[in-house]
């Protein structure tokens, strides 16, 4: 009985879940879209600020990855099989390439921004978050999403 239930709720759960990836990935797909492509095509040499916006989309990727892993960890549990398997260690291990590699430009975009701050004079921001630079801003953008 308890397993019945088990399953029906994963039934019920997963959609959920998978919807939610879904949202998140599409809302950092629009947001590197509308702030990409200006910076593309302004025809300034603005790199920095290109890499800013795709390191953002970056994050919202890989929250949205976690949210496939959450929701296929939990279709796993009622049905395991070796394909269910594969594609969670897929979606594992293409979300832990993403992270790396994420963390390691989060990492040398803060070093270019500490010596640009050093270079001009000013103090760095310690623990600064560069996918939240003033490049980045827009009136309707703010630093406590993904």
């Amino acid at each position: 009985m308890i397993e019945e239930w088990l399953i029906e709720l994963t039934a019920l759960v997963v959609p959920l879940i998978e919807l939610a990836a879904l949202i998140v990935i599409t809302i950092g797909t629009a947001e590197a879209f509308v702030r990409g492509v200006p910076a593309m095509l302004s025809g300034r040499k603005n790199g920095h600020a290109v890499r800013l916006i795709w390191m953002r989309q970056a994050r919202w990727l890989i929250a949205g990855l976690t949210f496939q892993l959450a929701a296929d960890i939990i279709e796993t549990s009622t049905a395991p099989s070796w394909d269910d398997v594969g594609r969670l260690g897929a979606i594992a291990v293409i979300r832990t390439f993403l992270n790396v590699f994420l963390e390691r430009d989060q990492r040398e975009i803060r070093e270019i921004e500490e010596r640009r701050a050093l270079d001009s004079g000013k103090s760095p921001r310690p623990g600064a978050d560069p996918t939240t630079s003033p490049e980045l801003r827009t009136p309707s953008s703010n630093g406590d999403r993904p």
